[in-house]
C-alpha cells in the first residue's frame, strides 16, 4: 500500500529538514519544493495529497502560490496548512481569503503540526455515510467531494466542503461559530471565531446564487450560521 504523500515548501534547508524526518517518521511520503514556482510545478506532478506552505519564498510568495493552486482544477482540491512566522490576525484571515485551510505560526512544535496533518487526512480519507444530497440546482456527492451547481463543477477547499457538510448534515438547526471550529477544525481555536466567518463569505459566492441575499446559508445573528434548503422570503 502506497504510502500518503505530502509537498513541503519551504526555503529553509534546516526547517524542511526537520519537517520532512518527522513527517516521515508519521509514515508519510514527503516531496520538496524550495520556491513558489517549484511548488506549483511539484504540486501538478505529484498530487500530493496535502500541502505544507511556507508565506516567504522567495520571488512568488505563498500567498501567491496559494492563489495560482486554488485557480488550477487539477489541484485545486490539495488542502493547504500555511507555515509562516508572521502572527497577526491580519495575516491570517488573507491567507484563509486565498484558500488555505489551515494556518500554523512559527516557531511551531513538531508534534502539534503533525498532529494537525493527521488531522486534515483523516478527514479527507473518511468516507460519510450519506454519499448524495441534492437540493435546488446543486448536487453534492460526499464521496468525490465533488459539488456541482447547473452541471457546472464547482471547487471548494477543503474547509469549505467540510463546512457545508456539516452544516447540511445539521439542516434546519442553529450552528454557533464555537461549534463549527470544533467540528472542523478539530482543535482549540479560542478567539478564532472570524475564521468561520471568512469560509462562510467563500462558500456563499460559490453555491449561493446572491451571495449578498443567501438562500441556503442563513446568518442568525449573534449566535452563528443554519443551513437551510427550503427557503421561502418574508
Amino acid at each position: 500500500m502506497s504510502k500518503e504523500k505530502i509537498l513541503i515548501v519551504d526555503d529553509e534547508e534546516h526547517i524542511i529538514e526537520l519537517l520532512k524526518f518527522n513527517i516521515e517518521k508519521s509514515g508519510y511520503e514527503v516531496v520538496v519544493a524550495m520556491d513558489g514556482n517549484n511548488a506549483i510545478s511539484k504540486a501538478k506532478s505529484e498530487i500530493p495529497k496535502l500541502i505544507l506552505l511556507d508565506l516567504m519564498l522567495p520571488g512568488m510568495d505563498g500567498y501567491d502560490v496559494c492563489k495560482e493552486i486554488r485557480k488550477d482544477n487539477l489541484i485545486a482540491h490539495i488542502p493547504i496548512i500555511m507555515l509562516t512566522a508572521k502572527g497577526e490576525e491580519l495575516d491570517k484571515i488573507i491567507g484563509l481569503e486565498l484558500g488555505a485551510d489551515d494556518y500554523i505560526t512559527k516557531p511551531f512544535s513538531v508534534r502539534e503540526l503533525t498532529a494537525r496533518v493527521k488531522a486534515v487526512l483523516r478527514r479527507v480519507n473518511t468516507k460519510p455515510l450519506d454519499v448524495r444530497y441534492n437540493f435546488s440546482n446543486i448536487t453534492i456527492d460526499f464521496e468525490k467531494h465533488e459539488v456541482i451547481k447547473d452541471t457546472k463543477k464547482i471547487d471548494l477547499t477543503l474547509k469549505e466542503f467540510e463546512l457545508l457538510e456539516v452544516l447540511i448534515k445539521n439542516k434546519g438547526k442553529v450552528l454557533t461559530r464555537e461549534m463549527l471550529l470544533d467540528k472542523i477544525w478539530g482543535y482549540e481555536y479560542i478567539g478564532e471565531t472570524r475564521t468561520v466567518d471568512v469560509h462562510i463569505r467563500h462558500l456563499r459566492q460559490k453555491i449561493e446564487d446572491d451571495d449578498k441575499s443567501p438562500k441556503y446559508i442563513e446568518t442568525i445573528r449573534g449566535i452563528g450560521y443554519r443551513f437551510n434548503n427550503e427557503y421561502r422570503r418574508d
